[in-house]
């Protein structure tokens, strides 16, 4: 019996089992030991839940739920110490500079983390940053700019929660503690405008003249956020959406969006936080990266007809 017993041990804890290829298990949070036990024997990663569990009563360490990935044989006393380390597979979302809520939702797709479409109801729900910006419509904005880890255990709102987390950070970190609404959407306009942060505040500095002499944004980076909004955003601007009825189209309403039309960087934060003092009215692309900026009509026709090519203009 003993040796029967001994026999059994080895078969259930020492011989590999397991897959050849790649496979991803999903343990979930809550699980039991006895659960986990199962679930390993029933997708093959262990010969025997009973050993299994043998060898946790004597451990008695802490099983992690999460998602695993199994890509050779092992024991059953490596899959043990794997779980017990909470060996678990994360999933890298990067959200550059600029990126609005729907790439957002895109990367967060393509990550394997969930829907576009559940993403963005999540996205929708400003009520993650209401206590910083009672007007804001959706958390387009506050999802900050950077390079995030995640788990399939976490939820989409852990994972929005995660990016406002950040927000909030970057913003002590800049001093921004108030009228977040205002400098947040500003910020978005200057970070879809330009990449260039020695012209942020430039242009900062060109919106906040338009609005205090009541002079339409004319922006064209809330154009197309207002297409879309409206689904039907192909890639390029056309003059149908220049008259667009969306509170988003600067050419059509005058003042600044509802809210942001995309999420800012640090750069793009403290150009709207202190955007440059001058007359300048207008900017426009010379297509190599940067803008020529204007105090007049007439010097910005000039510039118009020597850089922009057809382009529209601020």
């Amino acid at each position: 019996m003993v040796l029967a017993a001994g026999a059994w041990v080895a078969y259930g804890l020492l011989l590999p089992a397991g897959p050849t290829a790649e496979k991803f298990v999903m343990l979930r949070p809550g699980s039991s030991a006895r659960t986990i036990a199962h679930k390993l024997k029933s997708e093959g990663l262990i010969r025997s839940d009973s050993a299994f569990l043998l060898l946790h009563a004597t451990k008695m360490r802490s099983l992690k739920a999460g998602e695993y990935r199994f890509d050779h044989p092992a024991n059953a006393l490596e899959v043990y110490d794997r779980v017990a380390r909470g060996d678990i597979v994360v999933h890298t979302v990067a959200v550059p500079e600029g990126y609005t809520i729907f790439d957002i939702a895109n990367a967060v797709e393509l990550a394997g983390l969930g829907s576009k479409q559940d993403f963005l109801k999540v996205a929708r729900d400003p009520s993650l940053i209401q206590d910083l910006d009672p007007q804001a419509p959706s958390l387009e904005g506050y999802l900050f700019p950077d390079t995030y880890e995640f788990t399939r255990t976490q939820s989409l709102r852990d994972m929005a929660a995660a990016m406002t987390r950040r927000f909030r950070q970057e913003a002590r970190a800049i001093g921004l503690t108030s009228d977040f609404h205002r400098v947040v959407t500003l910020a978005s306009i200057v970070e879809k405008e330009t990449a260039a942060p020695e012209e942020r505040p430039l242009v900062a500095g060109v919106y906040s003249n338009r609005i205090e002499r009541h002079i339409a944004l004319d922006a064209d980076p809330s154009v197309v956020y207002a297409s879309l909004l409206a689904g039907r955003y192909s890639g390029v601007i056309h003059a149908s959406d220049l008259q667009l009825d969306s509170q988003y189209n600067t050419y059509k309403y005058a003042g600044m969006p509802p809210g942001p039309i995309a999420n800012p960087g640090r750069t793009a934060l403290q150009a709207a936080m202190h955007p440059a003092s001058t007359d300048y009215l207008y900017f426009v692309s010379d297509n190599q990266g940067h803008h020529r900026f204007a105090k007049t009509l007439e010097e910005h026709s000039r510039n118009v007809a020597s850089y922009r090519r057809g382009q529209g203009t601020r």
